[in-house]
């Protein structure tokens, strides 16, 4: 009666499927300097033999020529998915979602959009709508759920800008930022915030359509609607540095957005468009965390144990069922390396090994401790 009760919990657990609600932010940089004319000369002070220049308007002007140049390439993404039955003649594809996207090449007759996955997520159809209002249909070429990014692909006669990546890895906190994207859809697009990076390097647990992921962030007080995800972080030079994608959104927190690097999206990027997707490894099993199951499943467990992940369903064709591994297994270290959860597992496995590598994994079956070996094989992004 237990296992049958521990396999209806672990069925349930493994059907729920979260997918991200994710938001993006936006970042401009204003000049604070009070501007004189332009034909102003140097004076010299009374005290000393130095000049004192007058600031003149073309530092303001220079911004604003910068974002005037940078907004060509923002673009806005909407997602349309069909209604009712996809068999149907008379089925309707309706909007069901927009963001931002940013124009980052062009290749010959083609040209390459980067935007969030959470944007494109389910989509039947993907349309892109151009700076000045012209609309064309783009094509997915590749897509990440546990990055959140994806690559789509337009004719490159309405690309009119491009945008190149700066480096993220020299930011510092309180340099000044500048966002364009589409806040709460398309009706408030191209708009230009201002901000600062509040924290560079900052590690956050994302749920994703793929499972919970630590995902590296750069960290801005910029202010974050709807829409805007997928559109670009700029700095002073008018370079992308990172990839707006997320906010903390809860009553009474303010000023938390988050924005993908872009050192670190680039490499990802380029794999996607060459393989449509991110290779990563994958072993063939279903988690969850042991500080989430229910006590009576994983009574038998010893006591000395005080982290690590159920196994809620196996693929039987995959790594994990051809090695053995069961139902209701608990992983509590891989090649010697402590797993406390499901986040510390993926991120183990996905940045410590590779397609084709022997992972040795330390397993509790009940009460005895147990070790599997398995060859890891290749998959996008499915869970495990």
């Amino acid at each position: 009666m237990e296992n049958s009760k521990g396999k209806q919990f672990l069925s349930t657990l493994t059907a729920g499927v979260i997918g991200s609600m994710l938001t993006l932010g936006v970042v401009a940089n204003t000049d604070l300097l009070t501007a004189k004319t332009q034909g102003a000369t140097a004076t010299e002070t009374a005290t000393g033999n130095y000049e004192v220049q007058p600031t003149s308007v073309k530092s303001a002007a220079s911004l604003s020529d910068m974002v005037e140049q940078a907004s060509g390439a923002i673009v806005g993404v909407v997602n349309y998915q069909k209604m009712g039955n996809r068999f149907a003649q008379d089925s309707q594809s309706i909007e069901a979602g927009a963001g931002s996207g940013v124009i980052y090449q062009i290749d010959g007759d083609e040209a390459l959009i980067v935007t969030n996955n959470h944007v494109i997520e389910g989509a039947d159809n993907v349309e892109v709508v151009l700076n000045d209002g012209e609309k064309t249909t783009a094509e997915i070429i590749g897509k990440d759920a546990l990055s959140d990014l994806a690559v789509l692909k337009i004719d490159a006669k309405y690309a009119k800008a491009v945008l190149e990546f700066g480096d993220s890895d020299s930011l510092r906190a309180g340099d000044q930022v500048i966002a364009i994207g589409n806040p709460l859809g398309l009706d408030f697009s191209g708009t230009v915030t201002q901000g600062i990076v509040s924290a560079v390097n900052r590690s956050i647990d994302v749920k994703t359509s793929a499972g919970v992921w630590e995902m590296n962030v750069i960290q801005t007080d910029a202010a974050i609607n709807p829409g805007n995800s997928g559109g670009a972080l700029l700095n002073t030079d008018g370079k992308v540095v990172g990839i707006n994608s997320l906010k903390i959104a809860e009553n009474g927190v303010e000023g938390l957005g988050f924005a993908i690097p872009s050192n670190e999206l680039i490499p990802l990027l380029e794999e996607m468009v060459e393989h449509g997707q991110v290779e990563r490894a994958y072993i063939g099993i279903g988690l969850a965390d042991l500080a989430d199951v229910p006590a009576m499943y994983i009574q038998n467990l010893p006591e000395s144990v005080e982290g690590g992940v159920l196994v809620t369903s196996v693929d039987p064709s995959s790594a994990a069922g051809k090695a053995g591994l069961r139902q209701q297994d608990v992983i509590t270290a891989i090649n010697g390396t402590e797993i406390k959860n499901s986040v510390e597992l993926r991120k183990f496995l996905y940045s410590k090994l590779s397609v084709g590598d022997k992972a040795k994994f330390t397993i509790y079956r009940g009460n005895a401790k147990q070790s599997v070996e398995l060859t890891l094989t290749s998959t996008s992004a499915r869970e495990g």
